[in-house]
């Protein structure tokens, strides 16, 4: 502002030069002074060339960085200009806005670099008046389906028509579902389709996830087998390695000639030591081959109240010992088509688990409640003890994972799959406060 201000003053200043040398010269016409007064209007006469290429070049210079900043197209050299005062506002602005296209660029560059390194298939549409174009579609769903990298919808089309097909019969809406693709000439494969629409900046577009199954399921059985041999691999160590020290020290007592009755007890307690490590490691297989071979579900009906008796009932003495106090607010009166006794043992170890987390909790309490929606029936047991930790809430249903030392490790992972066998599954939520698991059981 104060820029333009000063441009003003420098052209008002001009013109009153022009307008009094123009008056100079008339006086000096009056007065018959012809040489003087041509001399006058010569200096009019350039003053007006100075002032008209100054207005022009001003306008040139004004017009081609705007043209520049509304063009995105900040290629542009003002630097031999800078020197000049009047255009320091226009040139901060056109700096500022090339500095920050900069930035976009250098942004977008890592977002595509991203979007290009991930294993997933995306395509990103942006709607142009009725018609769709490729906005961007990344390296692995151009290798993986062999597709080039077309620009219009009516091309992608062409070479992928399974899918489009989907795409427009949901009028680009969100569409989540499972699509099978014939890839590169080959046996068709099936993918995991999620797409969602959204509009940033009044600009439609359109995006779209292809997820291989198979690519899914290989990563997350990988995930399960690093975290299972994580965990067995400790507990065979706990076992092994103090056996192994043990034998060794055995060894050595065994080489003396004779052994003192300090060493003979050394003997019986290391041997005492084996024996129980080996009737750990016994135990620890037993419930890995529990797990293996899980028999299929014997089901019958049974009432749902009468289920949640019978496994209070054979809790109930350890609930009075450790002072629990059981709220059942089961008033259901539905009957199930269940193992009883799976989903018994399913409820005896959720039990059992709530009464464990109590273990630091004055008034002890555990909640038992269920209710009929969508067709199942959903049983909660929530006790009000100082619930899961954050870091080990992703390991709870891991095989022979436990934070109790005389914990198998196997109850949720069991548990688990015995829910899963009776088609239902099961979920906890936990706090500070409370911990509440649910299981979740097609009702018949």
């Amino acid at each position: 502002m104060f820029q333009s201000i000063k441009t003003y003053k420098i052209l008002f200043l001009r013109l009153i030069l022009i307008v009094a040398g123009i008056e100079i010269s008339i006086f000096f016409f009056r007065k018959d002074l012809i040489f003087t007064g041509v001399f006058g209007l010569f200096i009019v006469f350039l003053l007006l060339r100075e002032m008209y290429f100054y207005v022009r070049n001003f306008v040139l210079l004004y017009n081609k960085t705007i043209a520049s900043i509304l063009q995105n197209d900040f290629s542009s050299d003002f630097s031999k200009h800078k020197f000049n005062t009047n255009y320091n506002d226009l040139f901060h602005l056109y700096d500022t806005l090339k500095n920050k296209q900069n930035e976009q660029v250098s942004k977008d560059i890592i977002y595509r670099s991203i979007l290009n390194n991930i294993e997933t298939g995306i395509i990103i549409l942006q709607k142009h008046d009725k018609d769709w174009n490729i906005f961007l579609m990344n390296d692995y769903f151009s290798t993986h389906f062999n597709v080039p990298k077309v620009s219009k919808w009516k091309y992608l089309k062409n070479q992928l028509p399974s899918l489009c097909e989907i795409i427009e019969e949901d009028g680009f809406q969100e569409v989540k579902t499972a699509i099978e693709i014939s890839v590169n000439e080959q046996n068709r494969q099936t993918f995991v389709l999620q797409a969602s629409r959204t509009e940033i900046f009044e600009q439609d577009y359109f995006i779209v996830l292809l997820d291989s199954i198979q690519n899914v399921v290989e990563k997350k059985e990988k995930e399960a087998w690093v975290n299972l041999m994580k965990v067995i691999s400790h507990e065979l160590l706990n076992s092994i390695t103090p056996i192994r020290s043990i034998c060794q020290n055995l060894q050595d007592l065994v080489a003396q000639d004779s052994m003192s009755a300090e060493d003979l007890e050394d003997v019986k307690n290391s041997v005492e030591t084996m024996l129980r490590r080996s009737d750990h490691l016994q135990k620890f297989v037993e419930g890995y081959r529990k797990l293996a071979m899980l028999p299929s579900p014997k089901k019958q009906k049974i009432a749902l109240q009468q289920l949640i008796e019978n496994c209070l009932q054979i809790m109930n003495p350890l609930f009075k010992e450790k002072e629990i106090k059981i709220v059942n607010t089961i008033s259901l009166k539905r009957s199930i088509h269940i193992d009883p006794q799976q989903i018994e043992q399913v409820l005896i170890n959720l039990l059992t688990n709530a009464m464990h987390a109590l273990k630091d909790t004055l008034e002890k309490q555990i909640l038992i409640s269920a209710e009929a929606r969508d067709n199942r029936i959903f049983i909660k047991i929530t006790d009000n003890g100082n619930g899961i930790e954050k870091e080990i809430e992703d390991k709870i249903f891991l095989p022979f994972f436990t934070t109790r030392t005389e914990g198998a490790g196997i109850g949720l992972t069991l548990s688990k799959n015995i829910i899963e066998s009776h088609g239902g599954y099961i979920t906890y939520k936990s706090d500070e406060r409370k911990t509440a698991f649910e299981i979740a059981l097609i009702e018949n």
